[in-house]
């Protein structure tokens, strides 16, 4: 039991002689490439963003409140809430003494709270003012929590899908982001950047085999069928990629970065993170139906699996619908309490960026299906084809040997 068990659990056919070779032959020059690519968009020198040194920042924690009724405003003005002054013990020590936070997305504070404050100077003296909450501890604590949930559940496989995202914030954070603001092209950066954390990600996760290598080349396709329509759509839309306050500063500040250019780099890295989990679901998919079905040829291999990535594509199509729609819900609130025209709210820079980064996502998740499906499909049944018995009187396989158990199921 614990043979089939371990056989099962890796979810690998059996493989025909050159599948060592197909691996190598899409993984060294795919690896090259990719580190060519890096080596020549590497930063040199990140500019910084301009604007001063700004206000000291200083933390501590909330001792006391004291409220105090508001003053009263002009009639037609929106009235004050939350008067009064709080008392705060710097981390040096020393009791300071400012006013309650109030106003728009201000801080709700209270005794005991850890906040944060910017240190206002003015004519030789120090005034404060809480600027937001320390949360720092929190964060940490979630993590840990993430961090067992993924362990326990997945063991050895949670251990090294934790890996893998410290890979990808790695090289979001160390390449992609700096080489953007560095002047180094946008979509480019996120193609090279994008091929590196599949590569790295999609191996450390799932093993060198040839289920993982049919995985990477059906994302890679889908990937850059995604660059292309993304590219095509954008321009077609007249799309600027300047659409709301920060893409709006970072003009300002970083005139050098090709905002449409930053536009498509979003889009390709954001498909990213469904196209591997598309591809290596229906690699995953094909490979467990050879096994439970040795029998199944490409056309019934590829029919299966495709009928279960249709329904995994109608689900992701689902999710992504609501991921967009709760990212922009403020957003859909303030239309919503407007009066624009529907047809006026659709086509307008914001709603549109949106849309064409929904619709082009979605045909790279549809293409990914049946690129990968038909793959898999020819590997499998490639490996899964019957070989001769041995002649009488050649000595036996090994015990354990996937390979002969495979046969003599099918003999």
């Amino acid at each position: 039991m614990s043979a089939d068990h371990h056989h099962h659990a890796h979810a690998e056919l059996p493989e025909f002689p050159h599948a060592r070779r197909l691996t190598l032959l899409l993984l060294v020059p795919a690896v090259l490439v990719t580190l060519v690519g890096m080596l020549l968009l590497w930063p040199r020198d990140t500019p910084q963003v301009e604007g001063g040194a700004g206000p000291a920042v200083v933390t501590g924690e909330v001792v006391a409140l004291t409220p105090q009724e508001c003053p009263p405003v002009p009639e037609g003005d929106q009235p004050l809430e939350n008067c009064g002054t709080v008392q705060v013990r710097l981390d040096d020590g020393a009791v300071i003494t400012t006013d309650i936070p109030n106003g728009p997305g201000a801080p709700e504070v209270s005794a005991g709270d850890d906040v944060t404050m910017l240190a206002l100077n003015d004519e030789g003296s120090t005034s404060y003012a809480i600027s937001d909450h320390q949360r720092g501890s929190e964060l940490w604590m979630l993590g840990a929590a993430f961090a067992l949930a993924v362990i326990a559940f997945g063991r050895w496989r949670g251990v090294t899908a934790l890996a893998g995202l410290a890979v990808t914030f790695g090289i979001l954070l160390w390449f992609i982001v700096p080489a953007i603001l560095d002047g180094r092209s946008p979509v480019l950066v996120a193609v090279v950047g994008a091929a590196a954390i599949m590569l790295i990600v999609l191996y450390l996760t799932h093993g060198l085999s040839i289920t993982t290598t049919i995985a990477v080349a059906g994302t890679l396709a889908s990937l850059a069928i995604t660059a292309i329509l993304a590219a095509v759509a954008t321009g077609a839309v007249h799309l600027t990629g300047v659409a709301d306050e920060t893409s709006n500063f970072l003009t300002i500040t970083q005139g050098d970065v090709n905002m449409r250019g930053l536009l498509l780099a979003g889009i390709v890295i954001g498909s990213l993170g469904v196209l591997d989990d598309v591809a290596v679901t229906q690699s995953a998919t094909v490979t467990e139906l050879a096994l439970a079905n040795p029998s199944y040829g490409f056309k019934r291999l590829y029919g299966a699996a495709t009928r279960i990535g249709r329904a995994h594509i109608a689900s992701v199509i689902n999710t992504i619908v609501l991921a967009y729609a709760g990212a922009s819900l403020p957003l859909m609130l303030l239309f919503a309490a407007g009066d624009t025209p529907l047809g006026e709210l659709l086509t307008s820079q914001m709603i549109a960026q949106e849309l064409v980064r929904s619709a082009v996502g979605t045909i790279g998740l549809v293409a990914a299906v049946p690129i990968t499906t038909a793959l898999a499909a020819l590997l499998a049944s490639r490996r899964a084809r019957p070989v001769a018995a041995p002649p009488s009187g050649a000595e036996p396989r090994p015990a354990g040997d996937p390979w002969a158990a495979f046969v003599d199921r099918n003999n």
